[in-house]
């Protein structure tokens, strides 16, 4: 009977010390994957500013170029429109007088 109680007390300690150590590596694996997870994170967190930085040049040199089109568009239509008042400002000048005194 002895030797059946203490029996059963090893059979105990013994799970008793299984347990704790699975209580132990369940803390260890806890541990490391909050660690893993917070370098994930932060590695992610990482290359998406990266992605985004590098979107923001992008976006920012399209932008420059669709404004110097713009302005050379701009400047070319001034140009034009200069041009043509310089060849027919007398013209203008009749037609408005002509409309003027017509009435």
């Amino acid at each position: 009977m002895d030797a059946v109680i203490e029996k059963i007390s090893e059979i105990e300690s013994s799970a008793t010390s299984i347990m704790e150590a699975a209580a132990q590596r369940k803390k260890t694996f806890f541990k490391e994957m909050e660690e893993r997870t917070a370098a994930f994170d932060a590695q992610l967190e990482k290359e998406t500013e990266k992605e985004l930085e590098e979107l923001r040049a992008s976006m920012e040199i399209s932008m420059n170029e669709r404004l110097k089109k713009q302005q050379s568009d701009s400047q070319k239509l001034l140009e034009t429109m200069e041009k043509q008042f310089k060849e027919h400002h007398t013209q203008y000048a009749e037609n408005l007088f002509h409309t003027i005194t017509k009435e």
